[in-house]
């Protein structure tokens, strides 16, 4: 009776070690890490937006309807609460995107008008922003791309076999990803080249 016992248990074992559970796991945690980045470079473009705001507006105050578009665009993404699960709730995770696809496409209006303000485009505190700005779409784009890979990596291991039964099982789902639509509208950052000599 004692050998069948340890026979089952080590059955037991070696099938709960190929069920992917752990993978699960550690693919659970990696896409929420990537998304925390994503997170991060967006809040951190929202932190550089109301000095690029004051500044445009110290040299272009008769676009009004611009800037209050590119603050009410900041105030709208940064009212969306996103956390780590997040990425569990596909309404959620489509929120956010659309708040950011408007702060994307206010910010690139924001930067065309400065292309009328020759005194703007070389005023040194908006060149620091320009840059930083650039940096950020760049950082913003990395961590996307990473996010982009976390969450197939996962979705394809909850899906193959035996994994998917142990998926059903615990209530692993697939997570939601950048449409088609949000990849070919993020895949360019907007540009923040004004043609400045240096």
């Amino acid at each position: 009776m004692k050998k069948i016992a340890v026979f089952l248990l080590a059955v037991a074992t070696l099938a709960l070690g190929g069920c992917g559970y752990n993978d699960m796991q550690r693919s659970d945690e990696q896409v929420k890490a990537a998304w925390a980045e994503v997170v991060n470079q967006y809040q951190r473009r929202a932190d550089l937006i109301p000095n690029l705001v004051n500044t445009v507006k110290g040299f272009a105050q008769q676009e009004q309807q611009v800037l209050i578009g590119v603050t009410e665009a900041r105030a709208k993404a940064t009212s969306v609460q996103v956390n780590a699960n997040s990425v569990d709730d596909p309404e959620a995770f489509q929120r956010f995107v659309a708040a950011q696809r408007e702060v994307t496409g206010a910010l690139s209006r924001l930067l065309a008008v400065a292309e009328n303000y020759p005194q703007l485009k070389s005023d040194q505190n908006f060149r620091d922003l320009q840059a930083q700005l650039e940096g950020t779409e760049n950082r913003i784009a990395v961590a996307r791309q990473r996010f982009i890979k976390a969450t197939a990596d996962y979705n394809v291991l909850i899906r193959q076999f035996p994994n998917n039964l142990t998926a059903m099982m615990f209530g692993y789902k697939p997570k939601p990803q950048f449409t088609v639509e949000d990849e070919k509208a993020i895949s360019k950052p907007p540009t923040v080249d004004f043609g400045t000599k240096k």
